[in-house]
């Protein structure tokens, strides 16, 4: 009887083996759940609860993990799940890439703060990141990609193949988002201050003997954070549609 039990529970460790592969993958390269942003045992019980749920969803094949086959499959679901993970990685670098150039345009490039996921970056960017996270968990959006993440395991089952080459074409058209989203969120700011370093620049030519940059500098903080306090509903916006746009990157990815 203690032969038969272990065997039993070999067999469904080998079945809860392969989605967790997947879903830690995703959960370890994912922005929003990050080693450093999670703690590392919420996490671990977040993958093991998503793996015994899609497995209950799901039939998952019997495939030895000390075999060839069983190798092959290990390497296509950590991909598959690592490639999940990097399409939200871009969305948060667009708005990382936004944060950064708002904090030039406003002369606080050298003002930095330690982001748990991403590092050193400046204040503006890390102002940027909370809003997105914000965001992302209104609308829903933890759920979506759980719900797209179930989906994966119905479109690849487990044992099919993944990669291809209209993947890399798309995930190579994708990473393009990281400027364009950046430019749209960061675009009202920008654009504005551009305007006052134009004025800036007529009235340091209309009064050479006025220091322009002890009025300069003040004067760009100044209008800097009104322009942003005004644009917050649109960078919002941006936002929020930079998130729709990699979930639809993520469902067109299963379409495949």
């Amino acid at each position: 009887m203690l032969n038969v039990s272990l065997l039993e529970l070999l067999d469904r460790f080998y079945a809860l083996i392969w989605p967790l592969l997947r879903i830690g993958a995703f959960l370890a390269f994912s922005s929003l759940f990050s080693l450093r942003a999670v703690n590392l045992r919420i996490r671990v019980v977040i993958a093991l609860v998503l793996t015994v749920f899609v497995a209950m969803q799901i039939e998952i094949p019997r495939i030895d993990p000390v075999t060839v086959q069983g190798l092959e499959t290990l390497f296509q679901q950590i991909f598959m799940g690592f490639t999940m993970g990097m399409i939200m990685q871009i969305a948060t670098a667009a708005i990382v890439v936004a944060g950064q150039a708002v904090s030039g345009s406003m002369g606080l490039s050298m003002a930095n703060m330690i982001d748990p996921t991403l590092g050193n970056v400046p204040v503006i960017a890390g102002l940027f990141t909370t809003l997105s996270t914000l965001v992302f968990m209104t609308t829903g959006g933890h759920l979506i990609v759980f719900g797209i993440l179930l989906e994966s395991f119905r479109q690849f089952p487990i044992g099919a193949s993944f990669w291809s080459q209209a993947l890399l074409g798309k995930m190579i058209s994708w990473s393009a988002l990281m400027f364009l989203a950046g430019l749209l969120i960061s675009l009202p700011v920008v654009i504005t201050l551009l305007f006052v370093n134009i004025g800036l620049g007529f009235v340091s030519r209309s009064a050479p003997s006025l220091n322009i940059f002890s009025v300069g500098f003040p004067a760009m903080v100044i209008s800097g954070f009104a322009v942003l306090w005004l644009a917050t509903p649109s960078i919002i916006e941006r936002i929020n549609w930079t998130w729709v746009r990699s979930f639809d990157q993520l469902r067109s990815m299963l379409l495949n």
